[in-house]
């Protein structure tokens, strides 16, 4: 009787030659592979009963609360300057309108004076039209004198309405601005205001700082809008789609809106959910763990000891009479020592979970095996 040695175990083993042909891939491998009682004992493979999951499921994975984008603000100085006080600071609850900070500008005032002189133009050209349509009534000019007259008042106008629309860009009101172009009184100062209800999540600056235009000054927030971002494996992903629901611990409630595009180095992608319900036990920046459920009606727990791999595909060895079968099984989400998995099992079956590295050996005829 002829025998193979398998290597590996410390000492050899001796178990009878299985006819099983070495072949290139895991497709061409027959799923049914011959071991008996004895040479299960002799290579200490183990058995266990599958296990039925409940009716769904809950994997765990960690996740970071953010906040909504649509619901975070940056105020940025709206021109050079130095900043002479700070009002607010961080936590604080401000309305739309609340004032943040007061900035010294040259710029500011370079801005009033090309309004008051624009709005000076606009007025001149004016009162020139309305004097060289007088004159051409009269039959006094002529009528290219009028056009050209109308065309300077156009041009003084668009002018002003420029200098208007950039003074009002720095954050002051429409009256405000009105009362600098009639009065021709100018601001030395410059009050930069909240345009947005919310909490103060962050001051940038302190008094005396100077800052460019665009700078940071503030950020602003609304806690009432939060979402997370959820790591899971590319490979599982697919099982929870846009308006998918979602647990965090603690109670919170949230819904799937969407899976990014680009899988990182530990070939996860991100879902991101919007938090539903729960959201003032939930601060941004934290981390939690929330529980993504998946359906479980051919769902089943095993030890993550059962699982091999071939390729990309993944089994488990089902015991038979005198025989294991290569199960092909689909992973659908693991913690610890233990997977949830979808395939073609039943409840009465039981399948290996000690010694399945020497069983794939055997069912692909490799694996340190050679004649003695």
């Amino acid at each position: 009787m002829s025998f193979l040695v398998l290597r590996g175990f410390g000492t050899a083993i001796l178990l009878a030659r299985l006819s099983v042909p070495a072949l290139a891939v895991a497709e061409e491998y027959p799923a049914e592979f011959p071991i008996s009682d004895a040479q299960m004992k002799a290579v200490g493979v183990e058995l266990v009963q599958v296990r039925k999951l409940p009716a769904a499921v809950a994997p765990h994975f960690a996740a970071q609360v953010t906040l909504l984008p649509q619901n975070q603000q940056v105020v940025s100085a709206p021109v050079a300057g130095l900043v002479n006080q700070v009002l607010v600071e961080a936590n604080q609850t401000i309305h739309a309108g609340t004032p943040l900070l007061v900035l010294s500008s040259p710029e500011l005032g370079q801005l009033q004076l090309a309004l008051v002189q624009a709005a000076n133009h606009a007025r001149l050209a004016g009162a020139t039209t309305r004097r060289e349509e007088a004159l051409f009534r009269e039959g006094i000019i002529a009528e290219r004198r009028v056009v050209e007259a109308k065309a300077g008042e156009s041009d003084a106008q668009a002018e002003f309405v420029q200098a208007r629309a950039a003074l009002l860009l720095t954050g002051l009101t429409v009256p405000e601005v009105d009362k600098i172009a009639s009065s021709g009184k100018v601001q030395h100062e410059l009050r930069v205001k909240a345009r947005m209800d919310g909490t103060v999540t962050g001051v940038e600056v302190k008094p005396g700082q100077r800052v460019a235009l665009a700078d940071p000054l503030v950020s602003i927030a609304q806690l009432d809008g939060l979402r997370v971002d959820v790591q899971v494996p590319s490979a599982q992903a697919a099982q929870w789609p846009p308006g998918s629901r979602l647990t965090i611990a603690g109670g919170a409630e949230a819904q799937v809106l969407s899976a990014s595009s680009i899988i990182d180095n530990a070939q996860s992608i991100v879902l991101r959910a919007r938090v539903t319900s729960g959201m003032a036990s939930l601060r941004p920046g934290e981390f939690v763990q929330v529980e993504l459920p998946i359906g479980a009606d051919d769902a089943w727990d095993l030890p993550l000891s059962a699982l091999v791999r071939n390729g990309e595909q993944v089994f488990v060895f089902v015991r038979t009479e005198g025989h294991f079968v290569a199960t092909p099984v689909t992973v659908l989400a693991s913690a610890g020592q233990r997977v949830k998995v979808r395939g073609g099992l039943t409840a009465d079956q039981r399948i290996a979970v000690a010694g399945v590295i020497t069983l794939k050996a055997a069912w692909q005829g490799a694996g340190g095996m050679e004649d003695e």
